[in-house]
């Protein structure tokens, strides 16, 4: 990218961040995920910028809204937070013709020592992803930190998904996946743009494939019904190292 696509990026990311500290007061029991769309839309357009979900693939809202046993695409409906759910809320403004794309854990109310645990651990092991860029470094050194991190911790990772490149894109390659080998994987070029999101779950039960009406996306849920977890951030790699666009510094 172009250092004029870069500023464009860190403008877009940082709203991406912004509207994650917007929505966390809302995240509460009696809170429908619909109104968490709706606030976040309104909020997106507030500042400039578009929610790139809507319509994407035919996808049906402006967000995705993950509650304990959905592992990632959920769709905003009728549910009503409770005491002791965690959601996954993942959001993508598109500004200037960029997109910037975060997703974070939140609990409701209070929750369960087993939800606090696959949520640290979502936390971490996305650290140790990103921790492990490097130009020039591989995919699979990111999916190697994180795999490492996460089998230590008792703990599984979701193989089918993972991160991906992103910039003028809203998903291109690489793939970046939450396991590997290091020095396997394609090159991680400087000055290009990708996310770290791994997705976490409390065992190793089948995860399943669920249609969306109208839409080639999917969404997907642990069969056995046990909690999934994930977080993301969008980084830029420099040619020295990285920066994570979607990280407040206040």
């Amino acid at each position: 990218m172009s250092p004029s696509d870069i500023d464009k990026m860190r403008v877009v990311c940082r709203l991406a961040a912004e509207t994650l500290k917007f929505i966390k007061p809302y995240v509460k029991p009696g809170v429908s995920t619909n109104e968490i769309n709706q606030l976040i839309h309104d909020f997106t357009l507030e500042n400039g910028a578009e929610p790139a979900p809507l319509g994407y693939h035919g996808f049906p809202k402006s967000v995705c809204t993950s509650v304990n046993h959905c592992v990632c695409h959920g769709v905003p409906d009728e549910t009503v937070l409770k005491d002791g759910d965690v959601i996954n809320i993942d959001v993508t403004p598109k500004k200037d013709g960029f997109y910037g794309d975060t997703s974070a854990m939140f609990f409701v109310g209070n929750v369960s020592d087993a939800a606090k645990k696959v949520t640290e651990v979502a936390h971490g092991a996305m650290w140790k992803g990103i921790e492990a860029i490097a130009p020039f470094g591989t995919t699979g050194d990111i999916g190697f930190a994180i795999g490492k991190y996460i089998q230590k911790k008792g703990l599984y990772a979701v193989k089918e998904i993972g991160g991906h490149g992103i910039g003028n894109v809203f998903h291109t390659d690489p793939f970046v996946p939450s396991f590997g080998k290091k020095g396997r994987g394609e090159r991680l070029k400087p000055w290009t743009c990708l996310t770290v999101e791994p997705m976490i779950n409390q065992n190793s039960a089948q995860i399943i494939e669920v249609p969306i009406a109208n839409s080639s996306i999917k969404y997907y849920e642990t069969h056995d019904k046990s909690l999934s977890a994930q977080f993301e951030h969008t980084i830029l790699i420099t040619d020295t190292s990285y920066e994570v666009l979607t990280l407040l510094e206040d």
